[in-house]
C-alpha cells in the first residue's frame, strides 16, 4: 500500500534539480501494478498532487504494452513483480516504442541483482514504495528534470558498485562477443529459451555459452552471473550492435 505519513525511508536525488509543472497542464503518470488496492491507491496519492494526474494503471506489462503507448504519459511508475511479463521486461519494450516517457521502478525489493536488472533494462530511476508521499512527489519532477531518482539505500548500492567496476575496469575483457550478448539479454531478463529464439539459435547452444560464462566469471548461478555483469562490465563491446 502506498504510504500515508508514517517514517519511511527519503528518496535520494541524483542530476539535475525538479523542474517545476504547471499548474494548468497537470503531468501524465502511468501506473503498473497487479494488485488492485495497492494500484488504486498509488492513483489517488498521484491524483492529490497539484501537478500530476494519473492518466492509467494497467494490471500486467502486457496491457501496459497495450495501453501506454496511446497514453504517451510523461512519467510510467513501474512494479516488478507482475504476472507473466516481468516489469524488467515490460520496461524495455515500452522504452523501445516510448523512449522520451521516463520509468520509474515502484517496488517494495531493494534486491541488488533487481536494481541494475532495472537500470540495464533502461529505468530512469529506482524507488521503494515506503518512500514518502512528498518525495515521491519530488522523485516524480527530478525523473522529468532530468535526473535520476533513488531510494537512498538503493543510490549508495550503485556508487558502491561503480567503485568495484573501477578496480576492475577489463574483468569482462576475456568474455567473447557472443558470450557478452548472451550475458546482456539475461540481464535484462530473457529466459534460455527468449535468447535462444531472439539469437536464432538453440537452447543447448545458449546452455553452452552460459556454462562457459560461468566458468570464466567463477559464478555457479544466472543471479550471480547478472549481478557480476551488471557491476563490471565495460563499454569496450556492446552487445546490441550484433543483435
Amino acid at each position: 500500500m502506498p504510504p500515508s505519513n508514517a517514517e519511511m525511508e527519503p528518496s535520494h536525488r541524483v542530476g539535475k534539480r525538479a523542474v517545476a509543472a504547471s499548474p494548468k497542464t497537470p503531468l501524465k503518470v502511468a501506473l503498473v501494478e497487479d494488485q488492485p488496492k495497492v494500484r488504486e491507491s498509488w492513483c489517488r496519492l498521484i491524483d492529490s498532487f497539484p501537478d500530476f494526474t494519473c492518466v492509467c494503471v494497467c494490471g500486467s506489462g502486457e496491457e501496459a504494452l497495450r495501453v501506454i503507448p496511446g497514453v504517451r504519459p510523461d512519467v510510467i511508475l513501474m512494479d516488478i513483480f507482475l504476472p507473466r511479463m516481468s516489469g524488467i521486461e515490460c520496461t524495455v519494450r515500452l522504452k523501445a516504442q516510448c523512449p522520451e516517457t521516463q520509468i520509474v521502478i515502484l517496488t517494495a525489493m531493494d534486491d541488488q541483482e533487481l536494481v541494475f536488472m532495472a537500470l540495464e533494462a533502461g529505468a530512469d530511476g529506482y524507488l521503494l514504495k515506503r518512500t514518502k508521499p512528498a518525495d515521491l512527489r519530488c522523485a516524480l519532477l527530478d525523473v522529468l528534470g532530468g535526473g535520476a531518482p533513488m531510494t537512498s539505500q538503493i543510490a549508495r548500492r550503485v556508487i558502491e558498485s561503480f567503485r568495484r567496476k573501477a578496480k576492475n575496469p577489463n574483468e569482462y575483457a576475456h568474455l567473447s562477443m557472443r558470450e557478452e550478448q548472451i550475458l546482456r539479454l539475461l540481464s535484462q531478463g530473457y529466459s534460455n529459451k527468449l535468447i535462444a529464439d531472439k539469437l536464432e539459435l538453440s537452447i543447448d547452444t545458449v546452455c553452452s555459452h552460459l556454462k562457459r560464462v560461468f566458468e570464466k566469471l567463477h559464478v555457479s548461478s544466472r543471479t550471480e552471473a547478472v549481478v557480476r555483469y551488471m557491476e563490471s562490465k565495460t563499454s569496450q563491446q556492446n552487445p546490441n550492435d550484433v543483435l
